[in-house]
This record gives structure tokens, C-alpha cells and sequence, in this order.
């Protein structure tokens, strides 16, 4: 049985002995396009397959996926998914998410053709691990080399690190951004980064630069942190949508700041 803490423990200990790998996050955005549902966040709504709802999102957050559209980024993320090598860690949606459920977590180890020793929880970095997050991780990239693939509106300025390169991406940025992935794969390689940590911030879109630079080049950190960052980026969206975010900055009384994620 995979463990929440331990895991985020072999997550620092890699990094402190500077021993690259990447991990990758498969959360319930990619759940939903890997099972072809169609996704939609927009400003005051959401849509999963046939589930509409209200929610509250904010520029930066908004996506669409169309079944009958887009495709090729379907088989693409499934490419993704379904890659394994030494060292590529994929995170996956548990049961512990209330909207996903056991059947989904059941689905996506079955579709990924069986649990695997590189699968991992898709909330790694957050909930009750996010405390360490911003109070162990944090530090670690302060005398690292950082690049960053952030969202155009993010201000990354306040940050306690230094980054030595962004790739600037929008909304929907799995679609409209998506020639980011070669960029960042061909940066890597004309400037011959090696043991950087290149920090994705880019929905689905880190899933495709992840696996498309770290495939054939393992010799940097890749890390999908989502939207672990956005109380420094002076974003707004995370008030509404991540009780990680307002339990930790806020002192919100949101469960998720204690939630313990289980392998099931």
C-alpha cells in the first residue's frame, strides 16, 4: 500500500540528493479527457461529460475539451499516461477525492494496464503534505537552477527563488500553447541544461512537456506543481477553488489542509 507521507518524503530526498526524476499529475481534469468526456471551466460554471455546475473560475484556470475536437491531445495525454521509464512518476486521482470516487481510481489504474511501481498519488503535493510543500520543498530550490512554465497573468517576482527561465503560457494552454513542449524540450537541449528543476504550472500541458523532455533527456527534475505556487503569483482563482490554498494561507477551516490521501 502506497503511503501519502512517505512518498512525499522520497519526493525531497530525491531532490536533496540531486537525483533527477519527474513527476507528472494525471488529477481529475486529465481523468475526464483521458475517458473522453468532454471539460469545461469557464468563469462561473464547470462541465464534466454530462455534470454541470456552478464554480467560480478565474482567467487563468479556464479550459476546454471537445471529444469531437480534440482528439489528438487525447492520444497524446494517453501517450503520456501510459509511459513508464525509471524515474517518470505519475500521480493519479484516489478515491480520497470526493468527486472522483474508487471507481474512477479503479479505472484509471485498470486503463493504465495495472498499478505500477512509478504510480503515485496525483495530490502529492498538496493537502496535508502541503505544509511541508512551501516549508521544506520550497527551500530546496533556492540554490537550484529553476525554469518555469507559468501562466501569462502570474507574477513571479515575489517568489523566495530565483528563476533563470520562463516560458510564458494562456488559458486553455493544452490546446493554445501547445508547441510550448518543443520549445521547452529544444531550450533543454541547445543550452545543455542538466540537473536544473523545471517547474510546470501548465494543467495538461505539463503532462506533454514532462514526458516530451524527460523521455530521452533524464537529466533534469521535472515537477507538475499546479497551482501549489499561486498565493505568491498574485493569482486570484485559488481563493475560490483550492482549500489546500486557503487553509494554508488563509487559515480557512477547508478539510483538504489535513486531508491524507489512501491508495484506493
Amino acid at each position: 500500500m502506497k503511503n501519502f507521507k512517505l512518498a512525499f518524503d522520497h519526493v525531497i530526498k530525491k531532490i536533496q540528493s540531486k537525483e533527477n526524476f519527474a513527476f507528472t499529475r494525471f488529477s481529475d481534469g486529465e481523468l475526464f479527457i483521458l475517458q473522453d468526456k468532454t471539460l469545461i471551466l469557464a468563469d462561473n460554471h464547470y462541465v464534466t461529460g454530462e455534470v454541470t455546475g456552478p464554480n467560480r473560475y478565474t482567467k487563468e484556470e479556464h479550459k476546454e475539451f471537445y471529444p469531437d475536437k480534440h482528439q489528438f491531445y487525447r492520444e497524446k495525454l494517453i501517450e503520456c499516461y501510459r509511459h513508464n521509464q525509471d524515474g517518470y512518476y505519475k500521480g493519479i486521482c484516489t478515491s480520497t477525492d470526493g468527486h472522483v470516487g474508487k471507481e474512477n481510481f479503479d479505472w484509471m489504474i485498470d486503463f493504465h494496464g495495472g498499478d505500477h511501481e512509478n504510480l503515485t498519488f496525483a495530490n502529492l503535493l498538496i493537502n496535508a503534505n502541503y505544509k511541508r510543500f512551501v516549508e521544506e520543498l520550497i527551500p530546496l530550490l533556492q540554490n537550484r537552477e529553476v525554469i518555469y512554465v507559468v501562466n501569462e497573468l502570474a507574477d513571479t517576482s515575489r517568489l523566495p527563488f530565483e528563476i533563470s527561465k520562463e516560458f510564458i503560457i494562456g488559458s486553455n494552454c493544452m490546446i493554445n500553447n501547445y508547441d510550448t513542449s518543443e520549445s521547452v524540450r529544444k531550450y533543454i537541449e541547445d543550452n545543455n541544461i542538466t540537473d536544473a528543476i523545471i517547474l510546470c504550472s501548465a494543467a495538461s500541458l505539463s503532462n506533454f512537456i514532462i514526458y516530451d523532455c524527460f523521455k530521452d533527456n533524464p537529466n533534469n527534475t521535472f515537477l507538475d506543481i499546479g497551482s501549489c505556487l499561486n498565493p505568491l503569483l498574485s493569482l486570484e482563482g485559488w481563493k475560490y477553488t483550492r482549500g489546500y490554498l486557503t487553509g494554508y494561507w488563509l487559515n480557512s477551516s477547508s478539510p483538504f489542509a489535513k486531508q491524507v490521501d489512501i491508495w484506493s
